[in-house]
């Protein structure tokens, strides 16, 4: 019985994996199909949103850093969870939602 466990477990890390190779690939492109004007839209809402609220949070997330976030959560079980904040958030994978978006979307995973 242990044994299947064992397996088991280790199958559902490898497809979380998997998920996370597949998140990483879907990045990887859109980095390749953009270069500059990508770089250019992530920073530039992060630092006006910043500016004008002083009790929300101050910290400006990168399309990176939010993804580590996302592939974590995803890793620890939370991948339908995730998968739903994107959707509450306006897309169905990370590259779709809207940069000022991040730090909303990293509070509300941070609750998972």
């Amino acid at each position: 019985m242990s044994k299947m466990s064992e397996l088991d477990r280790v199958l559902r890390e490898l497809k979380k994996c998997g998920e996370s190779l597949v998140c990483i690939a879907e990045e990887l492109a859109e980095v390749l199909s953009g270069s500059g004007e990508k770089k250019e839209a992530v920073e530039k809402p992060g630092k006006k949103e910043s500016a004008g609220k002083t009790s929300g949070p101050e910290k400006q997330y990168s399309l990176t850093e939010v993804r580590a976030l996302l592939a974590e959560k995803s890793r620890a079980g939370f991948t339908a969870e995730v998968r739903e904040l994107l959707a509450k958030h306006g897309a169905d994978k990370l590259s779709g939602i809207d940069p000022s978006e991040y730090a909303a979307l990293v509070a509300d995973v941070e609750v998972l």
